[in-house]
């Protein structure tokens, strides 16, 4: 956690700096090197970290969830691209394009302003600070150097060489700040109609752009935290819905206990989390691989949660993964030396766990 906060934040610190430096002098701080290094820190790298190695994929009840609905997601990936080009397209641009394309330009840089404020919304914590903020400051330059290039050229501009399209992106691009701002955001939703247009292609809704925020849990903008009112977590999977049926079909044993919930146990559950626990110590790489599928059948069970806890439901769950269940105690009983042990600690307390490994440390050493 310190390494990702020393991460994001340099560039926050350093380009907050740079635009208090620019309010009060007028200047940039830093040379144009150090400028790009920021740029494709705050606009590339760290946004790819964060949607690749910190985001989470899935929507969970019961630890982090995504912050963009995996179902509408695509539509947000498009949009911080859209963003990110037309920020190095007008970086790197050596003069004044066509007002038209300059007006696009404008209208979606500040578009990305906004966009960024939503994202800071959803993710409710201080941690925007680091990633957004630096965007939204690089995004104000931008457009602050566009308007003074603007400016200038207007100057030496032969406004009657203009078709009627041109002279009415150059008024908006000249017009007072009070106009110009609400004018190019106006612009910036037909933009973000043609993006969600073509996207339907790809399976995404006319109104991605609004769940990808909204279909999600326990962010800013979320509004499916209800789903979440009946789940107790740790209690939403195959083998503990399967412990949840008719009692003379699945055989419940015991109460145990899983993050603080107690959960029905019967013999399937047990083995299956015994058979969990094995590859999770010999063969770790594989259990993390396997545990973030298994954690996808979990968020399917949640959001259905009501079908799943019907009896007769839970009674064909639990005939299903009779097959796994014999696989599973097969490579309890070839691999480890002492698997109904490992079977019988099976959410049990810590102390209660350390009774059995003490009283069968004795038995077989």
């Amino acid at each position: 956690m310190i390494l990702i906060l020393i991460l994001f934040g340099i560039p926050s610190i350093l380009l907050s700096v740079d635009f208090v430096h620019y309010l009060v002098t007028g200047k940039r701080l830093y040379h144009s090197m150090m400028n790009h290094a920021l740029e494709i820190g705050a606009l590339i790298l760290l946004p790819l970290f964060y949607l690749r190695a910190i985001d989470y994929n899935t929507n969970d009840c019961c630890s982090d969830s995504a912050t963009f609905s995996p179902d509408h997601s695509l539509i947000i990936y498009v949009l911080i691209i859209t963003c990110v080009v037309c920020y190095f397209v007008s970086t790197f641009k050596k003069v004044i394009i066509s007002p038209i394309i300059e007006t696009l330009i404008n209208s979606i840089l500040l578009g990305g302003i906004v966009f960024n404020v939503f994202i800071a919304l959803q993710i409710e914590q201080p941690f925007w600070l680091l990633g957004n903020l630096p965007i939204i400051i690089l995004f104000v330059f931008e457009l602050i150097k566009n308007h003074g290039k603007i400016s200038e050229y207007s100057l030496t501009l032969e406004h009657r060489s203009l078709n009627k399209l041109e002279k009415l992106s150059w008024n908006i691009l000249n017009s007072k700040l009070f106009i110009k701002i609400p004018t190019l955001l106006i612009l910036f939703l037909p933009i973000l109609t043609v993006l969600s247009g073509f996207l339907l292609l790809f399976g995404q809704k006319p109104d991605s752009i609004i769940r990808a925020f909204t279909d999600t849990y326990k962010h800013g903008l979320s509004q499916l935290d209800y789903m979440c009112d009946n789940v107790q977590c740790g209690d939403h999977f195959l083998c503990s819905v399967a412990a949840n049926g008719h009692k003379r079909i699945v055989a419940p044993q015991r109460l145990g206990e899983r993050r603080g919930n107690k959960i029905m146990c019967n013999r399937q559950l047990l083995i299956a989390n015994a058979f969990e626990e094995l590859i999770e110590e010999k063969i770790p790489k594989t259990h993390r691989s396997i545990r973030n599928n298994y954690n996808k059948v979990g968020n399917l069970i949640h959001r259905y949660y009501t079908i799943f806890n019907i009896k007769i439901v839970a009674d064909i769950v639990y005939v299903l993964m009779k097959p796994l269940e014999w696989f599973f105690i097969i490579t309890l009983y070839t691999f480890d030396q002492k698997p109904e042990n490992r079977i019988a600690k099976q959410y049990l307390k810590p102390l209660d766990r350390k009774k059995i490994e003490d009283k069968t440390a004795y038995i077989i050493p």
